[in-house]
């Protein structure tokens, strides 16, 4: 399926779940068969690694810095999820996928795009397999971190299956939500912040979403090291887990991201050097592509580890470094390790936990009609999702780990749908 220009910078702030859905499509109230008596609760793929997941959340207040999408002159503020390999898998509490009134928002702003009628699919009691309140499970020297990005305008929450595969791998994750760009933000005392977002031109608002992701970024390293010293950033001084500001290792840190987050990924790479290998999931790197206005890391390039994997078509062609002009000029400035692969069958939300339930959401409701093949393609569901976590895992093992992985380097009949693009 020819893919729409969502892939842009913006790609998620026309609707969580938007995609090209035929205009005569059929009304929400259409149904084959009666929904079931009791709301749907969905569940993620549990993660395979050896250990288990704690989780914990942070709010960050950046005192250097006025909010860009505010008026009132106030500091911008974060909510960061941390994801950690835990010493237990008992005690405390499963982590909520989201926040509950975040979640109420999110409800009312997802199910009428799905077809569904309000109280269908239970999101307040969807879970992840994390548990807050967990130790850290102690290791000499600490646990490697990455930094995840989510797309424009699509809540830290959507990355959670790949999330949490990393941290039973042994990593600890931090994901970010871009306050007033995110639909919705949920902070302590249960003040939840919506989009706000200015009626500006696209180009100069994809710059403008774009400068604030890096600075968000940078101040979150600038978080973790605080973190790691000993101290706690968290604005209330809330409790946090035991052992988590021993479990970083600084020294070893990357970052991936989707859509939007895969282009935060490689522009906060340029600018800074705490960051030491980064993925773009399916990201464009360009503000403009009829004017021609590429990021900065397009015409620099990166000399340290980068993986792009791109999938189905943009603009009628594959979307790899061969076909993107984006993608190619980057690709041929970058000096450092680099891969490309490329998953055809695909859609633009293979990367996100969309791959995991919209399946789910299919199978117990009438969905309108080209949502979900235009949201995740006609990949098999399971295999892609078991692939994207080896290849994510694959990459950081080898490139924060040291570990040299034979999966890198030649395709893998264990992984049918993802294709190597060669120069």
């Amino acid at each position: 399926m020819r893919k729409p220009s969502r892939r842009l910078l913006l790609a998620g702030l026309a609707g969580l779940l938007a995609v090209s859905v035929p205009a005569a499509a059929p009304a929400a109230s259409a149904r084959t068969e009666p929904p079931p008596t009791a709301p749907l609760r969905l569940s993620l793929p549990a993660p395979t690694g050896p250990n288990p997941v704690g989780s914990t959340e942070l709010h960050l207040v950046d005192q250097d810095r006025t909010d860009p999408w505010s008026d009132d002159g106030r500091p911008r503020e974060l909510m960061v999820s941390l994801w950690y390999p835990a010493s237990t898998a008992h005690g405390g509490r499963p982590a909520p996928y989201l926040p509950p009134l975040a979640g109420r928002h999110f409800a009312e702003r997802t199910d009428p795009q799905l077809g569904l009628d309000a109280g269908q699919v239970d999101w307040a009691g969807t879970v992840t397999h994390a548990r807050t309140g967990v130790p850290v499970r102690p290791r000499r020297g600490g646990h490697p971190v990455v930094l995840f990005s989510p797309g424009g305008g699509v809540p830290r929450a959507l990355g959670t299956m790949l999330v949490t595969e990393l941290a039973s791998q042994g990593y600890v994750v931090v994901t970010v939500d871009h306050t007033y760009e995110t639909p919705e933000v949920e902070f302590p005392g249960g003040r939840v912040e919506p989009q706000r977002l200015p009626d500006i031109d696209p180009t100069e608002l994809n710059h403008r979403m774009l400068d604030t992701r890096v600075r968000d970024t940078r101040f979150v390293l600038d978080q973790l090291a605080v973190l790691a010293r000993g101290g706690n950033p968290d604005a209330g001084q809330r409790r946090l887990p035991t052992g988590l500001g021993a479990g970083l290792d600084l020294s070893r840190t990357g970052m991936f991201g989707h859509s939007a987050g895969g282009f935060t990924a490689a522009e906060t790479m340029l600018s800074d050097r705490r960051l030491d290998a980064g993925v773009d999931m399916d990201g464009s790197l360009a503000y403009s592509f009829s004017a021609g206005d590429f990021g900065d890391v397009v015409h620099q390039g990166l000399d340290r580890p980068f993986l792009l994997i791109g999938a189905g078509e943009s603009g009628g062609v594959p979307h790899t470094h061969q076909h993107a002009q984006d993608w190619a000029e980057f690709w041929a400035n970058s000096t450092g390790w680099k891969l490309d692969l490329h998953i055809a069958d695909g859609e633009h939300f293979t990367f996100a936990d969309h791959q995991a339930l919209l399946p789910a959401l299919a199978e117990a409701y009438p969905l309108p009609p080209g949502l979900v093949a235009g949201s995740i393609g006609t990949v098999d569901p399971d295999r892609v999702v078991r692939s994207l976590r080896a290849y994510l895992t694959a990459f950081f093992d080898q490139h924060l780990g040291g570990r040299p992985q034979p999966l890198l380097r030649d395709p893998s009949p264990r992984h049918p749908d993802v294709t190597f693009v060669r120069p």
